[in-house]
């Protein structure tokens, strides 16, 4: 039963992994404070907010916005922290609220990490506070509380700050309300005038045009002479997620056109001026003297004019590219977006498996800064293969074997930690065969949380037997499809899709592992057996051409930026960013926790 508290009630908190969930009705930002055993906040350091969203135990949202999830382990906190203060504060920003007593009152829940409410507090009573410490987490006798503060600042954030006993309060708060103005402005993105030469980007790819299923309308007509605002989801289709999808794929069309556009236009520049070089100077009369010197100067004018002309068009269409993609990221379901969403936080276990899977991002040298998601479709067609051998990174660090071998794994349990969390419970499986155990540590995180089916294989026997249960379970499927009863299979033949690593192939490989293994990437996609490799490919060149079609075959990442991916039709390279936890984040364990339990409570 939820406890309903007073300004002043405590709890007891039976867990250590909480949430604490924020309702406020308009934008506000959301932090967490720790305290020692005085209740003292020691340093900037000891407070999580939107400008630094992780401390060890504490996660919170990365920008303002009228709901929030807190990720609170107790268990993970520093043994110097007593107190876990939670903190509301109104942006200090135009159109924004100035004070509590002007809002609907805010509402607060710690909740288990299944949404379980323990405990419910609301904030009545405010009137000129800016800024409110809602709750206040604290241990007493190795056991935690929740306590109902409910005190307000009416001098703001500052003031609360240095209540706590924080130096460079001042300081701190005004860092803060700088991150949450930045958010604010990528929330809500400014149209931009039409004026520079070369007319707006044209929308209408395919994904956009009229036919397929109704598409929403912005709210109100943009004013005269201004783009409509980017809304998210304004592509066709019959669901959001549809909308979404073909959205950001329309995005990545259209920077793949404007940037075909950009480079054709320079190198018509380019052309023209040696052109024009050429005939002023064919006469050798001419390259003396002041004739031939306007010539030159007339020709690098001209030059100078379509090269600026273009990079204005370019500017922007990029700019109002920018502006979608800022708005549609943070819109973006789990399985569209970053590790450092804060959807994310409130992972929930699906029940359906989504449409498409995020694979990492794309962007181009002309526009780096904006990036555009790399989806693929569900079920994936085609296997994966993470590459490991030494890499470039875009900023010249040269990452050698063991260093990309590490980055590899990662970037693989990042990949099927996602593939797992977006499917529902026990519907999707992942199996690793890791032959030398040189990708234990990376894979701890799907090892500790229960999220493989079993422990990874290791060592000849090991790969020969997991290759052997999955070439039966596609044989069996096989014959089952073709006999019209695709669910009749044996007692002993998990039905879930199943996700099957290999880390640091060929080891452990003989030949008839490596003809099993061709078998899985050609026919397992079709029945639900999926190939997720980290390997080198020089390391299998002791197989000759053998294995250049399983390479074909694979849809190649990497662990690092890389501009390896060739795009035929309008001849650029993208590069390829892998999408990989934040740093210190334990987002990643939690949403497998949470899937775990899930999928043992399904038993």
């Amino acid at each position: 039963m939820t406890a309903e508290l007073v300004r002043g009630q405590n709890h007891p908190l039976s867990r250590t992994r909480v949430e604490i969930r924020v309702s406020a009705g308009v934008p506000v930002l959301a932090g967490a404070a720790l305290g020692d055993e005085h209740g003292t906040v020691r340093g900037a350091e000891w407070v999580a907010h939107p400008g630094a969203p992780h401390l060890p135990g504490i996660e919170v949202s990365g920008q303002a916005a009228a709901d929030h999830r807190i990720a609170v382990d107790l268990a993970a906190l520093p043994e110097a922290v007593q107190r876990v203060s939670v903190l509301l504060a109104l942006p200090t920003q135009p159109g924004c609220p100035l004070r509590f007593g002007a809002v609907a009152a805010p509402q607060t829940a710690v909740t288990a990490p299944d949404g379980t409410e323990i405990a419910r507090f609301t904030l009545t009573g405010l009137d000129a506070e800016s800024a409110v410490v809602a709750l206040e987490l604290y241990r007493r006798n190795d056991t935690w509380k929740v306590r109902a503060v409910g005190q307000g600042y009416a001098l703001g954030l500052p003031a609360l700050l240095a209540d706590q006993g924080l130096a460079g309060a001042g300081e701190l708060a005004a860092v803060i309300q700088e991150a949450v103005a930045a958010s604010l402005a990528r929330a809500v993105p400014a149209p931009r005038s039409q004026d520079a030469p070369g007319g707006p980007i044209d929308y209408s790819h395919p994904h956009r045009r009229a036919g397929a299923a109704p598409s929403p309308s912005p709210e109100a007509p943009a004013p005269a002479g201004q783009p409509t605002p980017p809304v998210a989801g304004d592509a066709v289709g019959w669901s959001m997620e549809e909308r979404l999808y073909n959205q950001v794929w329309g995005m990545f069309e259209d920077l793949a056109r404007t940037t075909a556009a950009y480079r054709g236009a320079v190198e018509f520049a380019d052309s023209r001026l040696e052109k024009e070089l050429d005939q002023a100077l064919a006469d050798p009369r001419n390259r003396l003297g002041g004739t031939g010197e306007a010539a030159r100067e007339a020709a690098q004018a001209r030059h100078t004019q379509l090269s600026d002309q273009a990079r204005a068009a370019f500017d922007r269409d990029l700019a109002q590219l920018t502006a979608e993609s800022e708005v549609v990221e943070p819109a973006l379901p789990p399985a569209f977006a970053r590790w450092d969403n804060p959807v994310w936080h409130g992972y929930r276990v699906p029940a359906e498996p989504p449409m498409a899977l995020r694979l990492g991002d794309l962007c181009l040298p002309e526009s780096a800064l904006l990036r555009i998601p790399l989806l693929a479709r569900l079920p994936l067609e085609r296997g994966l293969w993470i590459d490991s051998g030494p890499l470039e990174g875009p900023d010249g660090t040269v990452h050698d074997s063991p260093s990309a071998r590490r980055l590899a794994m990662e970037s693989a349990v990042a990949l099927a930690a996602r593939l797992l969390a977006v499917h529902p419970a026990g519907e999707f499986a992942v199996q690793v065969v890791d032959a030398a155990g040189a990708g234990a540590e990376a894979l701890l995180p799907l090892v500790r949380t229960g999220a493989v089916a079993a422990a990874p294989a290791s060592g000849a026997a090991g790969v020969a037997e997991v290759l052997e249960r999955l070439t039966r379970r596609v044989d069996l499927t096989q014959m089952a499809v073709r006999g019209g009863a695709a669910e009749a299979l044996p007692p002993d033949v998990d039905a879930a899709q199943q996700l099957l690593i290999v880390n640091d192939f060929p080891h452990g490989f003989d030949d008839r592992a490596v003809t099993r293994l061709r078998y899985l990437a050609d026919e397992g996609p079709a029945v639900g057996v999926h190939l997720l490799m980290v390997a080198d490919r020089e390391d299998a060149e002791a197989y000759g051409p053998l294995l250049d079609p399983l390479w074909r075959s694979l849809m190649r990442l990497t662990p690092v930026p890389c501009d390896h991916l060739a795009d035929p039709w309008v001849g650029h390279a993208w590069t390829y960013e892998p999408c990989l936890v934040p740093p210190g984040s334990r987002v990643l364990e939690q949403v497998l926790t949470e899937l775990t339990e899930a999928r043992t409570k399904r038993k």
